[in-house]
């Protein structure tokens, strides 16, 4: 059977996953360890909105199996997924791709409540000053305690579905997302990775960073 080695994942999408990964984990560490850590938890949360503000444009003008409009998020394509009916996904399978937005959805809702989160030692969140004492209570409530909990288990709930695909169906999920190429029975639209798209990554991260340092900012103002 012939095999077509196409490109999937391009670069800038490649590096926002690795990325994104290496923040979560140091935010968690930093979080756990508190005190001066705190400058650091502070810190990754800044650079976390920054690359979902990128994937959330990426999302839009990205290589193609980066774009929204290519993930199978209807009801047919998950039950069709589920019951094991249907051609090998290309991008994402549509159970992937409900775990992305909802991975990305809260680590954006826990960014948010950390924006506004006060511990009364001696670390609040540079919004914080911006809303209600009943707010900030709530957030910090929701960002330390609930918040961390579900992210927690959604990051546990994606390595074990990894490890599944692995051993129960021979899928290996992430070699693609280190060099970007899938090996595939038929031939696919490729997604975009030239050196044009990748230098629009790059200034839309530096736009993306300029927005998020520009807001912290005028808070601190």
């Amino acid at each position: 059977m012939s095999k077509f080695t196409v490109r999937i994942w391009d670069l800038p999408t490649r590096l926002f996953h690795g990325l994104l990964v290496v923040c979560v984990v140091g935010l968690v560490i930093t979080g756990n360890v508190g005190g001066d850590a705190m400058v650091w938890h502070f810190r990754l949360g800044s650079a976390v909105l920054t690359l979902l503000l990128f994937r959330l444009v990426w999302g839009f003008v990205g290589g193609h199996w980066s774009r929204w409009s290519q993930l199978p998020l209807s009801p047919s394509r998950v039950l069709g997924h589920l019951r094991g009916q249907g051609q090998p996904a290309v991008g994402h399978n549509p159970l992937g791709a409900w775990s992305l937005l909802l991975m990305l959805g809260w680590l954006l809702l826990q960014v948010s409540t950390g924006l506004v989160s006060d511990d009364e030692i001696a670390h609040a969140g540079p919004l914080s000053h911006w809303v209600s004492s009943a707010t900030v209570s709530a957030a910090t409530a929701w960002h330390k305690g609930i918040g961390k909990l579900v992210l927690l288990a959604l990051v546990l709930l994606h390595v074990a579905a990894i490890v599944w695909y692995r051993i129960r169906k021979a899928q290996a999920l992430v070699p693609p997302m280190l060099h970007g190429d899938k090996s595939l029975p038929e031939a696919a639209t490729p997604s975009r990775d030239d050196a044009q798209s990748r230098v629009l990554a790059a200034v839309l991260v530096l736009a993306c960073a300029a927005l998020v340092q520009s807001l912290l900012s005028l808070a601190a103002a």
